[in-house]
């Protein structure tokens, strides 16, 4: 059982943002895990996953954008945003040395760390996982959003609920089936956009992060050990 520590980012001379590091003394991978727009890094799910990786021997850093930090709502505009996932790889790259280091996050968190990657802001990463990625608004289906995962150079996960109204079945796959070998899914037929499955599915909502912590786990490795 790990115990998370406490450590601080610096976004720029002005801008620190809080972080925790979850990691155990054998780890084999690192994972930089940026939360959704509307809850923190110490969020349930959050702190599931984190503890999750862990027992996988995967370190992780979780961090808050800025917005969050100061008790805000709106989401960071993106400049901000990538300069916030560009100074926590940089911080995990220093923390976790010698480990294969990857990116991503839940929703919005992943986002907009695949816009830095496909920005150039992210060369210590070798892969990006994606819990949840939000390719549209609810109940507007479009694959604008993902215009950008054509300029990622490395390999993704995508971690996806089949019922998620943030990624529509069409959309989702249309994406997907673009992207041709980077991209990899793990998807969770009664899930939604939170990893929430109803009882008649026959899981529960831990069962779910459990197996997608196992396919994460299996992901990295099958990349970077072959």
């Amino acid at each position: 059982m790990s115990t998370s520590r406490k450590i601080t980012i610096e976004v720029d001379t002005e801008l620190r943002v809080s972080g925790l590091i979850d990691a155990a003394d054998d780890a084999r991978f690192a994972l930089v895990l940026a939360h959704g727009a509307g809850a923190g890094m110490t969020h349930a799910f959050m702190e599931a996953v984190a503890q999750g990786l862990t027992e996988r021997r995967i370190a992780c850093l979780r961090y808050q954008f800025p917005y969050m930090e100061r008790g805000s709502k709106r989401p960071d505009a993106p400049p901000l945003a990538h300069a916030t996932v560009r100074a926590a790889v940089a911080s995990a790259a220093a923390h976790f040395q010698g480990l294969p280091l990857f990116a991503g996050g839940k929703s919005f968190g992943g986002r907009m760390t695949s816009q830095a990657q496909a920005l150039g802001l992210l060369p210590e990463v070798a892969g990006l996982v994606f819990l949840g990625f939000p390719l549209h608004a609810a109940g507007k289906p479009s694959i604008d959003r993902a215009a950008h995962l054509h300029e990622v150079d490395v390999p993704m996960l995508f971690v996806h609920g089949a019922q998620d109204k943030l990624a529509e079945p069409p959309c989702f796959a249309q994406v997907v089936d673009s992207l041709g070998d980077w991209a990899s899914v793990d998807e969770y037929a009664a899930a939604d956009h939170g990893f929430h499955v109803p009882k008649k599915s026959g899981l529960t909502d831990a069962q779910v992060i459990e197996q997608m912590l196992d396919a994460v786990a299996v992901w990295m490795q099958a990349w970077l050990l072959p």
